[in-house]
């Protein structure tokens, strides 16, 4: 695969649409259309960000018996979602920094241990560069309606059991879908 160019597609409020054009082995010529959070996209190079976009956390309660996971009505697929909290990184912030802020805004749940930090992952690979990284850690306190007007967000602990039943009926994102399962296998864990 040859890289030939990048061209800048319409720019929203948080993200830009692109083209980028390349030749194939067999010389034909494409244009991939991907979305990304960077404004300035002007090579092959600059399509690898080195700093994270957003962050994601992922929060057990005190007793590390019950995940955290938001019900979201997200406008991109018209339904109630299940994903873990996560957000954007505000200039200057620190994912942990902005792991506690969003926790906070979205549920009103205080991130009060660390227990583990897992470097860059991208959100949705086949048509964005967008970088996370997820906090691993224990959250307390009790349930808010989120600060924003515009996220419709329902926070709840769940069991490994009640995680088990969900996963078989219920829409997750991708990320939330697979360590839920990882985590609630051994439902004999009490």
């Amino acid at each position: 695969m040859k890289f030939k160019e990048i061209k800048k597609g319409e720019e929203g409020k948080f993200i830009t649409r692109y083209d980028v054009t390349y030749e194939t082995v067999d010389h034909k010529e494409k244009v991939y259309e991907i979305i990304s959070r960077n404004r300035h996209l002007d090579s092959i190079s600059s399509l690898n960000g080195t700093k994270p976009d957003s962050v994601v956390i992922i929060a057990t309660d005190e007793s590390g018996q019950k995940l955290l996971i938001n019900k979201e009505f997200r406008m991109a697929v018209g339904d109630w979602v299940y994903n873990f909290p996560a957000g954007l990184i505000d200039e200057g912030e620190e994912p942990v920094e902005s792991a506690k802020r969003e926790l906070w805004e979205e549920t009103g749940l205080e991130l009060y241990e660390i227990d583990d930090f897992i470097g860059p992952s991208y959100s949705a690979v086949g048509f964005s560069n967008e970088i996370n990284v997820c906090v691993v850690g224990k959250a307390r306190g009790t349930f808010r309606p989120s600060t924003s007007t515009v996220e419709e967000i329902e926070p709840k602990w769940y069991t490994k059991e009640e995680l088990r039943a969900l996963l078989k009926t219920a829409r997750f994102a991708a990320r939330t879908q697979a360590y839920s399962y990882l985590w609630s296998r051994d439902c004999s864990d009490k």
